[in-house]
């Protein structure tokens, strides 16, 4: 069996598919597509293809969790 360059590994890790984040957020592709558009969440395009960084999904679900955090008192 053939092993995956870690090379490879750490940018898989680093630009998702939109098929990534839809199962990373559990919504669907259009919802997906709609925060693309409307400049919500950030995206790198290459080609025809679409890829979001881990780094802008993960400061996207930051930016949008509402209470029940550390700070909530």
């Amino acid at each position: 069996m053939a092993q995956e360059n870690p090379r490879t590994e750490e940018l898989t890790e680093y630009l998702m598919t939109v098929e990534q984040v839809r199962r990373f957020l559990s919504i669907g592709r259009t919802h997906i597509y709609a925060l693309i558009g409307d400049g919500a969440l950030p995206h790198v395009r290459i080609g025809r293809s679409l890829r979001v960084r881990r780094s802008d999904l993960e400061r996207f679900v930051e930016e949008h969790t509402e209470g029940g955090g550390a700070d909530a008192a």
